[in-house]
């Protein structure tokens, strides 16, 4: 990471976004059975991958090429993964878990984002770019429906934590808060969110449900006008009233 954005707060938070992501992402191919090596290569991909498309954007260095530590994270989270049992990991546990690195990487990218002088609103893409492209990749990769399609809140978490840290590092200065402070709300923010979609299963409405009433009204007209079409097929030229 570049040194103007090296703190405690952001260093905890970088770690906890890779270990989690890595470890999601080995254990989606310990459920299929895969090698180590594909275990490992799906920690590296998903526990980077959300940065590395950041970095790339703001014309950053990649922050997993410099720092020692990234890969061996990963490598770790994916031994983790091959010496304990899947069904250790099943249920809520790791969607809570999966929560955290989420919040924690929108903050992230967000922050890194600001530092390196991009506006405001990028800014805050670029928090939940570096908070949800980790898993797109994983899932695209495993062959599996993304995370992103699934109708529990995810991107809107990511949303939350990303916006708050933007606006708050805004405000900070007029203020006088501690970016710590904005950074450590914008976490709390987003992960409460994302856990309450987990427990309360809460998810935004969809398209097909909100336009469910034009869908039917356009279905039964065009089967009104097939049944028309096929009942004047069906009556012969010298059938009808006369004139």
């Amino acid at each position: 990471m570049n040194e103007t954005v090296l703190t405690p707060i952001l260093d905890i938070l970088d770690v906890l976004g890779i270990a989690i992501f890595a470890l999601s992402g080995a254990l989606v191919a310990a459920k299929e059975r895969q090698t180590f090596v594909t275990m490992a290569f799906f920690a590296l991909v998903t526990g980077v991958g959300g940065g590395t498309v950041r970095d790339l954007l703001i014309v950053a260095p990649v922050f997993w090429i410099t720092d020692p530590w990234v890969a061996a994270i990963c490598l770790s989270t994916a031994l983790i993964a091959w010496f304990t049992p899947v069904r250790m990991w099943e249920g809520k546990l790791l969607d809570y878990a999966d929560g955290i690195g989420l919040a924690a990487y929108a903050v992230l990218g967000s922050a890194k984002a600001i530092a390196y002088g991009i506006p405001p609103v990028p800014a805050a893409l670029m928090g939940i770019i570096t908070g949800c492209v980790g898993g797109v990749i994983r899932d695209v990769v495993a062959g599996r429906p993304s995370i992103i399609m699934q109708p529990e809140l995810y991107v809107t978490a990511a949303a939350l934590s990303a916006a708050l840290t933007v606006a708050g590092m805004q405000l900070a200065g007029m203020f006088g808060l501690m970016n710590a402070w904005v950074w450590g709300a914008a976490f709390a923010a987003g992960f409460a969110l994302r856990s309450a979609a987990v427990r309360f299963e809460l998810g935004l409405p969809s398209y097909n449900t909100a336009k469910k009433g034009d869908n039917d009204a356009a279905l039964s007209q065009s089967v009104t006008k097939s049944d028309q079409s096929d009942h004047s097929e069906n009556v012969s030229p010298g059938s009808g009233p006369p004139g």
